[in-house]
Protein backbone atom coordinates (compact mmCIF):
# COMPACT_ATOMS: atom_id res chain seq x y z
CA UNK A 1 0.00 0.00 0.00
CA UNK A 2 1.60 3.32 -0.96
CA UNK A 3 1.55 6.33 1.78
CA UNK A 4 -0.78 8.89 0.50
CA UNK A 5 -0.91 12.67 2.53
CA UNK A 6 -4.39 12.45 4.38
CA UNK A 7 -3.51 15.08 6.30
CA UNK A 8 -2.03 17.69 4.94
CA UNK A 9 -0.67 19.12 8.59
CA UNK A 10 1.55 15.75 8.77
CA UNK A 11 4.57 15.58 7.24
CA UNK A 12 5.74 12.90 4.41
CA UNK A 13 8.75 11.90 6.70
CA UNK A 14 6.04 11.82 9.97
CA UNK A 15 3.69 9.43 7.68
CA UNK A 16 6.64 7.17 6.51
CA UNK A 17 7.93 7.09 10.29
CA UNK A 18 4.33 5.73 11.73
CA UNK A 19 4.04 3.49 9.23
CA UNK A 20 7.56 1.91 9.60
CA UNK A 21 7.02 1.90 13.47
CA UNK A 22 3.93 0.24 13.55
CA UNK A 23 5.27 -2.65 10.87
CA UNK A 24 8.45 -3.33 12.79
CA UNK A 25 6.54 -3.61 16.39
CA UNK A 26 3.78 -5.03 14.69
CA UNK A 27 5.97 -7.86 13.84
CA UNK A 28 5.28 -7.42 10.36
CA UNK A 29 9.40 -6.73 9.98
CA UNK A 30 11.08 -9.52 11.98
CA UNK A 31 14.12 -8.68 14.38
CA UNK A 32 17.22 -9.56 11.67
CA UNK A 33 15.60 -8.63 8.72
CA UNK A 34 17.56 -6.70 6.26
CA UNK A 35 15.62 -3.72 4.51
CA UNK A 36 17.21 -1.37 2.01
CA UNK A 37 16.04 2.10 0.97
CA UNK A 38 15.43 0.88 -2.53
CA UNK A 39 12.73 -1.74 -1.20
CA UNK A 40 10.97 1.40 0.99
CA UNK A 41 10.96 3.36 -1.91
CA UNK A 42 9.28 1.01 -3.73
CA UNK A 43 7.18 -0.76 -1.32
CA UNK A 44 5.93 2.82 0.21
CA UNK A 45 5.96 5.13 -3.26
CA UNK A 46 7.96 7.81 -2.17
CA UNK A 47 11.26 9.28 -2.31
CA UNK A 48 14.82 8.63 0.06
CA UNK A 49 14.42 11.66 1.35
CA UNK A 50 11.38 10.88 3.79
CA UNK A 51 12.39 7.75 4.02
CA UNK A 52 15.91 8.51 5.22
CA UNK A 53 14.65 10.75 8.09
CA UNK A 54 11.98 7.95 8.99
CA UNK A 55 14.88 5.80 9.47
CA UNK A 56 17.25 8.05 11.04
CA UNK A 57 14.38 8.69 13.90
CA UNK A 58 13.75 4.87 14.23
CA UNK A 59 17.50 4.28 14.58
CA UNK A 60 17.44 6.30 17.73
CA UNK A 61 14.39 4.59 18.59
CA UNK A 62 16.78 1.45 18.66
CA UNK A 63 14.11 0.37 16.60
CA UNK A 64 16.84 -0.31 13.64
CA UNK A 65 20.47 0.26 12.95
CA UNK A 66 22.35 1.25 9.67
CA UNK A 67 24.87 -1.02 8.49
CA UNK A 68 26.72 -1.42 5.40
CA UNK A 69 24.48 -4.05 4.02
CA UNK A 70 20.91 -2.13 4.67
CA UNK A 71 18.69 -1.20 7.31
CA UNK A 72 18.77 -4.35 10.30
CA UNK A 73 15.72 -4.10 12.18
CA UNK A 74 16.39 -4.79 15.87
CA UNK A 75 12.39 -4.08 16.55
CA UNK A 76 11.42 -5.29 20.16
CA UNK A 77 12.57 -8.81 21.38
CA UNK A 78 10.74 -10.62 24.71
CA UNK A 79 13.99 -9.96 26.67
CA UNK A 80 13.15 -6.29 25.56
CA UNK A 81 9.44 -6.53 26.78
CA UNK A 82 9.92 -7.82 30.27
CA UNK A 83 12.35 -4.82 30.54
CA UNK A 84 9.67 -2.66 29.14
CA UNK A 85 7.03 -4.19 31.68
CA UNK A 86 9.79 -3.85 34.78
CA UNK A 87 9.95 0.03 34.43
CA UNK A 88 6.27 0.37 33.22
CA UNK A 89 5.37 -1.58 36.87
CA UNK A 90 7.60 1.23 38.74
CA UNK A 91 5.56 4.27 37.06
CA UNK A 92 2.19 3.15 36.00
CA UNK A 93 1.16 2.61 39.55
CA UNK A 94 1.67 6.34 39.79
CA UNK A 95 0.49 8.07 36.69
CA UNK A 96 -3.16 5.63 37.97
CA UNK A 97 -2.80 7.46 41.13
CA UNK A 98 -2.39 10.78 39.75
CA UNK A 99 -5.26 10.01 37.47
CA UNK A 100 -7.31 9.73 40.51
CA UNK A 101 -6.31 12.59 41.94
CA UNK A 102 -6.85 14.77 39.03
CA UNK A 103 -9.35 13.41 36.92
CA UNK A 104 -11.93 15.76 35.69
CA UNK A 105 -15.73 14.71 35.36
CA UNK A 106 -15.73 15.39 31.49
CA UNK A 107 -12.11 13.71 31.42
CA UNK A 108 -13.46 10.46 33.13
CA UNK A 109 -16.38 10.43 30.55
CA UNK A 110 -13.69 9.78 28.56
CA UNK A 111 -11.88 6.92 30.51
CA UNK A 112 -15.66 5.76 30.61
CA UNK A 113 -15.78 5.67 26.96
CA UNK A 114 -12.82 3.78 26.22
CA UNK A 115 -12.93 0.74 28.68
CA UNK A 116 -17.19 0.22 27.73
CA UNK A 117 -15.65 -0.09 23.92
CA UNK A 118 -13.07 -2.58 25.03
CA UNK A 119 -15.60 -4.43 26.92
CA UNK A 120 -18.01 -4.18 23.92
CA UNK A 121 -15.42 -5.60 21.20
CA UNK A 122 -14.36 -8.07 23.98
CA UNK A 123 -17.86 -9.63 24.02
CA UNK A 124 -17.19 -9.51 20.07
CA UNK A 125 -13.93 -11.08 20.27
CA UNK A 126 -12.53 -8.37 17.62
CA UNK A 127 -8.69 -8.46 18.88
CA UNK A 128 -7.99 -5.38 16.83
CA UNK A 129 -10.46 -3.06 18.03
CA UNK A 130 -9.96 -4.47 21.64
CA UNK A 131 -5.70 -3.76 21.11
CA UNK A 132 -7.23 0.14 19.82
CA UNK A 133 -9.25 0.67 23.12
CA UNK A 134 -6.95 -1.13 25.35
CA UNK A 135 -3.91 1.69 23.83
CA UNK A 136 -6.86 4.12 24.06
CA UNK A 137 -7.38 3.29 27.70
CA UNK A 138 -3.76 3.51 28.57
CA UNK A 139 -3.15 6.84 26.73
CA UNK A 140 -5.58 8.80 28.09
CA UNK A 141 -4.79 7.63 31.70
CA UNK A 142 -1.65 8.96 31.10
CA UNK A 143 -2.57 11.81 29.76
CA UNK A 144 -5.44 12.66 32.65
CA UNK A 145 -2.69 11.97 34.97
CA UNK A 146 -1.10 15.80 34.47
CA UNK A 147 1.77 14.86 33.97
CA UNK A 148 3.70 15.15 31.43
CA UNK A 149 6.64 13.40 31.88
CA UNK A 150 4.89 10.88 33.12
CA UNK A 151 2.90 10.95 29.46
CA UNK A 152 5.94 11.31 27.44
CA UNK A 153 7.54 8.29 29.08
CA UNK A 154 5.11 6.05 29.19
CA UNK A 155 3.20 6.56 26.49
CA UNK A 156 6.33 5.30 23.78
CA UNK A 157 6.82 2.36 26.43
CA UNK A 158 3.57 0.99 25.80
CA UNK A 159 3.64 1.10 22.08
CA UNK A 160 6.76 -0.20 21.92
CA UNK A 161 4.66 -3.67 23.39
CA UNK A 162 2.48 -3.72 20.80
CA UNK A 163 3.35 -6.99 19.36
CA UNK A 164 2.94 -8.58 23.05
CA UNK A 165 -0.27 -6.71 23.11
CA UNK A 166 -1.58 -7.82 20.49
CA UNK A 167 -1.12 -11.59 21.70
CA UNK A 168 -2.93 -11.09 24.60
CA UNK A 169 -5.72 -9.43 22.97
CA UNK A 170 -6.03 -12.92 20.50
CA UNK A 171 -6.23 -14.97 23.59
CA UNK A 172 -9.74 -14.56 24.04
CA UNK A 173 -9.70 -15.48 28.15
CA UNK A 174 -6.99 -12.72 28.11
CA UNK A 175 -8.58 -10.80 26.63
CA UNK A 176 -11.59 -10.54 28.84
CA UNK A 177 -9.40 -10.59 31.82
CA UNK A 178 -7.25 -7.38 30.94
CA UNK A 179 -11.04 -5.59 30.30
CA UNK A 180 -11.81 -6.33 33.55
CA UNK A 181 -8.61 -5.36 34.79
CA UNK A 182 -9.05 -2.26 33.25
CA UNK A 183 -12.41 -2.15 35.08
CA UNK A 184 -11.10 -2.29 38.42
CA UNK A 185 -8.66 0.76 37.63
CA UNK A 186 -11.19 2.73 35.94
CA UNK A 187 -13.92 2.37 39.21
CA UNK A 188 -10.46 3.36 41.53
CA UNK A 189 -9.82 6.49 39.30
CA UNK A 190 -13.88 7.19 39.67
CA UNK A 191 -13.64 7.07 43.33
CA UNK A 192 -10.55 8.95 43.57
CA UNK A 193 -8.83 6.16 45.64
CA UNK A 194 -5.19 6.67 44.60
CA UNK A 195 -4.31 3.89 46.72
CA UNK A 196 -6.61 1.14 45.13
CA UNK A 197 -5.90 2.92 41.45
CA UNK A 198 -2.05 2.54 41.58
CA UNK A 199 -2.60 -1.10 43.40
CA UNK A 200 -4.91 -2.36 40.32
CA UNK A 201 -2.47 -0.78 37.94
CA UNK A 202 0.28 -2.82 39.09
CA UNK A 203 -1.48 -6.19 39.51
CA UNK A 204 -2.93 -5.18 35.52
CA UNK A 205 0.75 -4.83 34.36
CA UNK A 206 2.05 -8.16 36.40
CA UNK A 207 -0.64 -10.81 34.76
CA UNK A 208 0.37 -8.89 31.86
CA UNK A 209 3.96 -10.11 32.21
CA UNK A 210 3.33 -13.26 33.69
CA UNK A 211 0.87 -14.36 30.27
CA UNK A 212 3.78 -13.55 28.11
CA UNK A 213 6.43 -15.21 30.86
CA UNK A 214 3.40 -18.20 30.35
CA UNK A 215 4.99 -18.43 26.92
CA UNK A 216 0.91 -17.91 25.80
CA UNK A 217 2.79 -15.95 22.26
Amino acid sequence: MKITLEHKTISLADQVFDRLEKEILDGVYTRGDILTELRLVSDLGVSRTPIREALRRLEQEHIVEMTGKGILILGVTKDDFFDIMEIRKHIEGIAAARAAKNITPEQLDDLREAIELQEYYVSKRDAEQIRSFDGSFHRLMYHFSGSTVLEDTLTPLHKKAQKYRRTSVENSSRAEQSAKEHRAIFEAIAAHDEKKAEEAMLLHIENAKQHIAGGKN
